[in-house]
């Protein structure tokens, strides 16, 4: 690879859909020359078409992986692999003009999906002998059909550029037909060697094949994974994300889009908060990947490709203000028992029931006899753990109810009272908070809400905290 003078930039599935706005703006634009070149772009499946690989993200309507999971009948991952492939088609003919191009693109889904089918009716046959067990192999199921999102999506946006005159390559991570093992490390730098940055435009799947398996710890959150890991052994000079919005103070449609400021700058710190509270800047862990390796990460609007965006790197905040002010459904699951006292286990054993039913921990607060975990899951996950608690704990009175959480987020939140000044705010447009909490950091106050009243919730604490926070500004030490 050439000099750290290149960019390293993602851009999401939403974004995808519309790559053909995108090449007039961020990916061509108003560029010439070289100035088409030093960058990089790791691209996310077309929208949606990971759901129908998988299964849909909010709903669980089952797609290709979940119907063969399912193992009822070869017809229903079949119908589903052939729904995969028509939206797939319908989705670069979508940004595709040439006649030519679009003849490829369709090749090259035909070649990827019957590949794929044949690779799952092998698995199937050889699964039905008894030494041979189909949920060995699930996870590698599961990374070969999501690759096919990225892998398609790459090579079409590749194609697009090079019919409209830019030097691009397909840079494939997906591990189609190859042989052997390699580690994520391994599978970047082979793939990299003899790329020229400063003269080519690699486009680049946001999902890779590796010996570690993206999915088995990161699942959905792998392109950001691989993006990170992308910027960090090639030296970057930064790392980009291109959404469809820029980070903002809120929803800009939840407060006003003439309420909500633009970031501009914050930090890793902030971004983990927004992670844990649904709102991912950057996955956590790709963020570590980033800091560590000193690669700063920029959050941009991909149609407004001459701003500037939101720069996160480790700098301490100049002054302390309430920047984000966000929130999520939860539900509180609590257990109450009057021998819990002085006594010890408590903690983790609910601990271990969340861990084993794979349960999101967003925040606890406890007292001498009641322990609450405000956590995100379904309702028929949280029934079992609600089970298990209680043939544990068969005195203890274990129920849950559904709540939703507002926060107030910040690089820095010393001296500005926003504990108080958010219930107050609250209290003023007549909403009652069922609790609320702040830890000694001071980053971020959290208040609880029944569920119905989290958007009011978010719009009366932006007003004081981010629209009447003038006042408060106070220069960080």
């Amino acid at each position: 690879m050439g000099s750290a003078s290149h960019t390293v930039e993602k851009i999401g599935g939403t974004s995808m859909s519309r790559v053909h706005e995108l090449r007039d703006t961020l990916l061509i634009g108003d560029r010439t020359g070289d100035d088409l070149y030093n960058r990089v772009f790791v691209v996310s499946a077309f929208g949606g078409i990971t759901n129908l690989l998988l299964e849909h993200k909010k709903s669980g309507e089952p797609g290709v992986y979940a119907a063969f999971a399912a193992g009822e009948d070869d017809h229903a991952w079949m119908a589903a692999l052939d729904r995969a492939s028509d939206a797939m088609i319908a989705a670069h003919r979508n940004v595709l003009d040439h006649p030519g191009d679009i003849e490829r693109a369709d090749a090259f889904v035909r070649d990827r999906l019957v590949g794929a089918k044949n690779c799952l009716i092998d698995l199937q046959r050889l699964c039905s002998y008894g030494h041979f067990r189909l949920s060995e192999h699930m996870l590698q199921t599961r990374e070969l059909l999501s690759g096919l999102g990225e892998a398609h999506s790459a090579f079409v946006t590749t194609l697009m550029l090079q019919r409209a005159g830019v030097t691009a390559r397909f840079v494939d991570l997906s591990g189609w037909r190859d042989e052997g093992e390699v580690s994520l490390e391994e599978r970047i730098t082979g793939a990299m060697e003899g790329v020229d940055p400063a003269s080519e435009m690699p486009i680049v799947t946001g999902y890779a094949q590796c010996r570690e398996g993206l999915m088995r710890e990161f699942d959905r959150g792998y392109s950001e994974v691989t993006f990170s890991k992308l910027a960090a052994l090639t030296g970057a000079r930064e790392a980009i994300i291109h959404k469809e919005f820029h980070l903002s103070s809120a929803d800009p449609n939840l407060v006003g889009h003439e309420a909500v400021r633009k970031l501009g700058r914050t930090n890793y710190d902030v971004a983990d908060q927004l992670s844990n509270l649904g709102m991912e800047a950057i996955h956590p862990k790709a963020a570590k990947t980033l800091r560590q390796s000193g690669v700063s990460l920029r959050v941009t609007n991909a149609f407004e490709p001459h701003d500037p965006g939101t720069l996160i790197d480790d700098q301490p905040a100049e002054e302390a203000a309430v920047e984000i002010v966000t929130g999520l459904d939860l539900f509180a699951l609590e257990l109450f028992e009057q021998d819990m006292v002085g006594a010890k286990g408590y903690d983790a054993a609910i601990l271990e029931a969340l861990t084993r039913h794979k349960v999101r921990i967003v925040s606890k607060v406890s007292n001498a006899n009641t322990i609450t975990h405000y956590v995100d899951t379904s309702l028929k996950v949280l029934r079992r753990v609600e089970k298990d608690l209680a043939e544990r704990y068969p005195s203890a009175q274990v129920t849950s109810r559904a709540v939703a959480m507002a926060a107030a987020v910040g690089r820095d939140l010393t001296g500005l009272a926003v504990l108080s000044r958010g219930l107050a705010a609250l209290a003023d447009n007549g909403l009652e908070a069922i609790g609320a909490t702040q830890g000694p950091r001071p980053v971020e106050v959290q208040y609880i809400v029944e569920r119905d009243m989290l958007k009011p919730a978010i719009k009366a604490l932006h007003g004081a905290l981010v629209e009447g926070n003038d006042q408060f500004i106070r220069k960080a030490a």
